[in-house]
């Protein structure tokens, strides 16, 4: 099975979020399973040439309004994966990844120049694999081109964000040559709902798939839809979803640098020593009997953030427990944490900053993680913790419905405490039953076993990815 594994950011390369993690360990992980991939990403100004090995592929010409625009095409190696670099000064050579007014010029330049590129590459992929709207625009070209080599491939859109669309307007479309055929749309579809690189990649992909099961008919429904639920119930038949995994070298407990003490589930016990060090760090009482409960995350309203002062808040005197809280996000959200922190200092940590290391020392220390998202799509935090032996609390909504699994009331079953509504009581009443539970010293150390031996590594989202593959190849 050849795969072209085509996105916006690939970590180590380019990273801004979660995309930047699933493009730099899937394609490994579907490698180790014999699978020929390799990615492709735009060849940034911030991706520094220090410590790459690179090899010039080939420099053509892009067709491109008004004349032919020059592209560099480097090939290297990241982590066992080739890797195809598409260099252009105009549209790459700036010091981020997004957040320009031409950025939809730009991700179709770099989709075209990869096209343009194909016959140099020496690389005839069964599946092409497009990652959120970026690279959608592959599709709309190859879907609407009948003589470009790799118009016979099948094709697999994956849906990251649905929410960050690329929109554009028929002046875009005529400008950049996108025909109406590629515009049009599904029999009782709204026509306009086509106008952008998500709903192109939805449109002309041979199967969609999202990043959990759960989601995938979440955004089916106007709540969670975007927008764009009209058109994705129109191609609901080549819907799917598989749940993202995380890089189990990279968070390993028995050899993460970044914890106090290494722990892992046939030796849990050294875990202790972490939570006494986070609380130390936090200048908080080195106390075991109390409960800690941790949060990792960007402090928007999308991950129900808001919800934990008003939640948490009435624990804190009758029961003391701990919160640790590191992050950036809505200056509303840092300033009722901070106001809480200011009234508990001795209960309350806030650390209002990115810093991987701490995130880790939190994972592997704090004793309950809170993820009360209003949506996700699928989310990483609660993996980790679950690797990590943070019991999460989570919110029942997309992948944290697939990956946590509610305790039962005697403790005997689950993996960790699922609330219902995106309100301040419901996420309360699921802090309450976790501080209950975590009297029980025994029940509550099993409930951790039960997280940290289940699988969420990449080999398992490969196997589910290869199999989609198959439905796609030659479609």
């Amino acid at each position: 099975m050849k795969v072209l594994f085509a996105a916006a950011e690939l970590s180590p390369l380019a990273k801004v979020g979660g995309l930047g993690d699933v493009a730099g360990s899937l394609p490994r992980a579907l490698r180790e399973r014999g699978a020929d991939v390799r990615a492709a990403i735009p060849f940034y100004a911030s991706i520094g040439r220090e410590g790459l090995s690179l090899e010039r592929i080939a420099e053509v010409g892009v067709p491109w309004p008004g004349g032919d625009e020059r592209a560099t095409i480097w090939r290297t190696e990241v982590r066992g994966v080739p890797v195809y670099l598409v260099e252009n000064e105009r549209y790459f050579s700036r010091p981020n990844v997004y957040g320009y007014d031409d950025d939809k010029d730009r991700f179709l330049f770099f989709c075209d120049a990869l096209l343009a590129a194909a016959p140099e590459l020496g690389f005839l992929p069964d599946v092409v694999h497009a990652q959120d709207w970026h690279s959608a625009f592959l599709l709309t070209r190859l879907r609407t081109g009948t003589d470009h080599p790799w118009s016979r491939c099948g094709s697999v859109y994956t849906i990251h964000n649905l929410a960050l669309q690329g929109n554009f307007d028929q002046g875009f479309a005529n400008h950049f040559g996108i025909p109406a055929q590629a515009l049009a749309a599904p029999d009782g579809v709204d026509p306009s709902l086509t106008m952008s690189a998500m709903a192109q990649g939805i449109l002309h992909a041979s199967r969609v798939n999202t990043v959990s099961d759960t989601y995938a008919r979440e955004i089916l429904t106007p709540e969670y839809g975007a927008g764009l639920d009209p058109l994705l119930r129109a191609r609901g038949h080549a819907l799917s979803g598989i749940v993202n995994g995380i890089d189990y070298e990279e968070f390993d407990p028995s050899r993460d640098p970044a914890l106090a003490a290494r722990f892992s589930a046939d030796e849990l016990a050294p875990r202790a020593q972490n939570k006494r060090e986070l609380q130390r760090r936090a200048g908080l009482a080195q106390r075991d009997d109390v409960i800690v409960f941790g949060v990792v995350t960007r402090l928007f309203a999308q991950k129900g953030i808001d919800l934990v002062p008003d939640a948490l808040t009435p624990l804190i005197e009758p029961r003391n427990i701990q919160l640790i809280v590191l992050g950036t996000g809505d200056q509303s959200v840092h300033d009722a944490l901070l106001a809480m922190q200011a009234r508990y200092p001795g209960n309350v940590r806030v650390w209002l900053e990115f810093n991987p290391p701490l995130g880790q020392l939190i994972y592997g220390g704090c004793d309950a993680f809170l993820m009360p998202s209003r949506y996700e799509p699928c989310g990483l935090g609660q993996l980790i913790s679950l690797r990590y032996g943070a019991i999460p609390v989570v919110r029942r909504t997309g992948g944290l419905t697939d990956t946590v699994q509610d305790a039962d009331a005697q403790l005997r079953t689950g993996t960790g405490f699922v609330f219902e509504r995106a309100v301040s009581a419901d996420l309360q009443h699921a802090c309450t039953r976790a501080e209950a539970a975590f009297r029980d010293r025994d029940a509550w150390r099993a409930m951790q076993l039960r997280g940290m031996r289940q699988d969420w590594s990449w080999s398992r989202a490969a196997g589910a990815y290869l199999a989609l593959y198959d439905l796609t190849a030659g479609a």
